[in-house]
């Protein structure tokens, strides 16, 4: 165990330790019991909790609605309680509390990226849903996810979270399922409004109202407003927009119907790896230039660029971009469920339509920072040829900012003697998705024991279109950078030309525009089958047949033609062909397991699995990509003990993917592009455990917790573009740790008639690796938060501290480089931080 983790787990036990000489004083003996078995594999809840609480039963994963305990599967319930508490800073760090899902939360509000027990994606195979249908079938539309499109508040009343078990049945493409189940309107009329700050410049409002609206017709609504100045200091707002949702429902004689409606219009700034030491001496940190909390390469300098690029005509067009658009997704969604009983019959209907637009501006970093003179070496044998003659040579190159033809110089020797450069990317998509689902469901008796049929098929429609342009440009190496020209001067110091032009080092260097449309047909069954009481065995079975149909233009190098600047020298132009692909593959997927509970409190299972997923259908409009269907073979087998408010839930795991797609887009810093992939076609296995709990040994007292260990390897790499997979095969698979889990103590007591709780979580990552060779690390790092609330006559206060400690951890590394083979460092000197300490306000009002 390091230094840091042992001083953050002497000041964790110190606080506790006030903390519980505080709680009994004050305590009035009536305290709140902490959770039941009803949110296993969750957080507890503290108030006392039944046999069989609202949180206790689950409807994901599962033909009919279920005691948590009673499925063979891994599943997580969170309701209101368990996220207030739990007070992630995203969805992604959310899901980051819960057993065996490993994320990085450090992009910002959205796009982070999430794997589940170790597999070897940003999105382990997580499918997002919204009350049991995809707002977008594909798990990753154009620089989107789930997280992208779902985004939590009052109106969710509960998220469910499916580790493996049957969501390969229940959903295309799923190794993982997030059911996010909004709110329903009942007789009771009740609501809640809601207002966070944060030291981050963070204002934001959420409400939710439901109740009846007239005989058997009920209604809820919803949403969020927020304005946040970010946990990065950009120079401009960090995220801006909100949401609303809305359904009713009304009850029939046999069943209900329901219609939603939900429309979000946000604005998301992405992070992306920031230079934290210095690449000439890695011992040396670049703290002093861009702070390793707080710092950005975005800047204000990119709130009006221009994107240069040829189109198909030989016209040159520009697109401006502001910088601080960030993420912009806007969409709107309309729903339709209808339940209804016939005979014995269970018939559900599930459908829904999706479309909207993307607009994307990021800063992208490429390349390590440079010693300043290094990097205009490299520039003057080609500034020399452009702009130099016999009589008068470039006799040198030097540093000015951007857009002052030289006239005000820029001594980079008087900061860190750095430069770097990043690259822009300004993206625009449109998309759109229709979606149904029905089911039919029956139990039956027969001679020896009890099945729970459910036969379902179903539909969607999608699609996709991208416009992407990306150029580089060069900085300086500071927090909120300026962007720099470098300069050809002669002897008597006249400007002859320069490198760059206005910042831009190189116009157009990357350039995409494509389509793709989509369909999807399944059919899958799943049947559970009580052998005898405590016994259950259940299996199920899905087919795909997919369409795909897509085009991509393809581009060719040019010079526009100014000849005072090497920037527009090789710029990305359509050449008017296009490369067009038509597919259909097919998936089967499938399911077995056993559940067998020896008493209420004891049980265990066993499972296996079968995944199939087809490319996604955005690689269709790519040029020239990989495409492999990913299949993945699951096994799993778990011990549960529930004793009213303690239980444990023990899941050892195994997963072997062949063929798995190792392959990835590197970025060329000769050229600047972006869109050559190098492929890697091979073998992934992942082994491990996961544990999760909670011990309440006094009522005022609890402590919730998971942990997991695996051990994530690549088998049997094979790469035709000249890398040795030798080198790969048998390697820890990159930025997954081995080991990672959180400890979480509550207590909850009666001061005066008013409920107080208070709060810890202290969390750890261990040891990853940027790259395949498994030549740089990414060091373990831990984070502790606080948190209390205090709920007065309806009113709710809430403090929230992140990383109070200020505890320093590195995410993802700098992937456009480094992930073939590192950083020619041995512990990352780029990378995505940790966010630092930060506080939230939050007051509520229910009723």
């Amino acid at each position: 165990m390091n230094a840091c983790t042992k001083s953050t787990l002497l000041r964790a036990t110190y606080l506790t330790l006030l903390a519980s000489i505080v709680a009994p004083a004050a305590s009035a003996q009536t305290a709140p019991a902490p959770a039941t078995e009803a949110t296993a594999e969750a957080s507890a809840t503290a108030a006392p909790v039944a046999d069989e609480t609202p949180s206790d039963i689950i409807v994901t994963g599962s033909a009919r609605r279920q005691r948590r305990f009673d499925v063979s599967y891994a599943i997580n319930s969170l309701g209101q309680d368990d996220v207030k508490r739990l007070a992630p800073l995203n969805f992604a760090d959310l899901l980051g509390k819960l057993p065996g899902i490993q994320v990085e939360a450090t992009g910002g509000e959205v796009q982070n990226v999430t794997r589940i027990r170790g597999i070897p994606t940003d999105d382990g195979y997580a499918v997002f849903q919204q009350d049991g249908l995809p707002l977008f079938h594909d798990i990753n539309g154009n620089f989107f996810r789930g997280d992208s499109l779902n985004r939590f508040d009052l109106m969710t009343e509960r998220v469910e979270v499916v580790r493996g078990g049957p969501a390969p049945i229940f959903a295309s493409q799923a190794a993982a399922i997030v059911n996010n189940i909004t709110v329903t309107g009942t007789e009771t009329t009740r609501g809640k409004v809601q207002l966070t700050a944060g030291t981050t410049d963070l204002y934001r409002i959420d409400a939710m109202q439901s109740g009846p609206l007239g005989e058997r017709t009920y209604y809820a609504i919803g949403g969020f407003l927020r304005r946040d100045g970010g946990q990065r200091d950009n120079g401009f707002p960090n995220d801006r927009g909100g949401q609303i949702r809305a359904n009713i429902k009304h009850d029939l004689d046999n069943g209900s119907v329901r219609l939603s409606v939900n429309y979000l219009n946000d604005h998301n700034t992405f992070y992306l790896p920031i230079p934290v030491a210095d690449p000439r001496n890695p011992s040396v940190s670049l703290d002093p230039f861009i702070d390793f909390f707080h710092g950005t390469l975005n800047s204000p300098a990119f709130r009006g660029v221009t994107l240069k690029y040829r189109d198909a005509a030989g016209v040159t067009q520009s697109e401006t971009r502001d910088l601080a658009d960030g993420r912009h997704m806007e969409y709107g969604n309309v729903g339709l469920q209808y339940d209804g009983e016939f005979g014995g019959w269970q018939l559900a209907v599930r459908a829904g339509y999706t479309k909207g637009r993307l607009n994307f501006d990021a800063l992208y970093s490429t390349s390590n920072p440079v010693d300043a003179n290094v990097f205009a070496s490299g520039f003057r044998s080609a500034a020399n040829t452009a702009f130099g003659t016999t009589a008068t040579p470039v006799a040198r190159l030097g540093y000015a900012l951007s857009g002052t033809n030289g006239a005000t110089a820029y001594d980079p020797y008087g900061a860190s003697g750095l430069v770097v450069q990043a690259q822009y990317r300004g993206v625009g998509s449109s998309f759109y998705s229709g979606q149904g689902d029905v089911s039919v469901t029956r139990k039956f008796e027969t001679g020896i024991g009890t099945h729970d049929l459910r036969i379902g098929g179903y539909a969607s429609a999608y699609g996709l279109t991208n416009k992407a342009v990306y150029q580089d440009y060069l900085m300086e190496v500071r927090g909120q950078p300026r962007t720099l020209d470098l300069v050809a001067y002669d002897a008597a110091g006249k400007v002859l030309g320069s490198v760059t032009d206005k910042g831009v080092l190189r116009y157009g260097t990357t350039l995409n525009q494509g389509d793709v449309d989509s369909t999807v047909y399944s059919l899958y069954a799943n049947d559970t089958w009580e052998v005898v009481p405590g016994l259950r065995i259940d299996g199920g079975i899905r087919h795909e047949w997919y369409h795909i149909d897509g085009y991509g233009l393809t581009s060719t190098s040019v010079n526009l033609g100014d000849a005072t600047t090497l920037a527009d020298n090789s710029v990305r132009s359509f050449d008017g062909a296009r490369q067009s692909r038509k597919d259909s593959p097919t998936a089967t997927n499938w399911t077995i397991g056993a559940n067998y509970d020896a008493s209420e409190h004891f049980g265990g299972y066993v499972r296996a699995s079968h995944l199939e997923v087809p490319p996604q259908s955005s690689s269709y409009y790519n040029i020239n990509p990989v495409l492999v269907k990913t299949q993945a073979d699951q096994y799993e087998a778990g011990l549960k003990a529930s004793f009213g408010r303690n239980y444990l839930y023990l899941t050892g795991f195994y997963t072997k993917f062949d063929p798995f797609n190792a392959s990835f887009v590197a970025f060329n810093p000769e050229t600047g592009r972006n869109d050559q992939p190098v492929p890697f076609i091979g073998q992934a296995e992942v082994k491990g455990v996961e544990v999760d709990g909670t011990l309440a040994p006094v009522r005022w007292f609890f402590v919730s917790g998971s942990f997991t260990y695996q051990d994530p390897q690549y088998k049997n790499l094979q790469n035709s573009s000249g890398a040795d997979p030798s080198r790969v095969n048998g390697n820890q698979i990159i930025r997954e740790p081995k080991v990672f889990g959180n400890v979480r103590p509550t207590f909850s007591f009666d001061a005066g008639g008013d409920q107080v709780e208070v709060y810890g979580r202290y969390e750890y990552t261990g040891r990853r690796y940027v790259d395949l060779f498994n030549n740089t690390r990414l060091p373990s790092y831990n984070t502790f938060g606080l948190g209390g609330t205090l709920t007065h006559n309806g009113f709710q206060f809430q403090v929230v501290g992140d990383n109070i400690f200020n505890n320093k951890g590195l995410t993802e590394g700098n992937p456009r480089t480094d992930q073939l083979d590192g950083q020619t460092s041995a512990d990352a000197i780029y990378g995505r931080p940790v966010f630092g300490r930060s506080v939230r306000f939050i007051v509520s009002k229910a009723w």
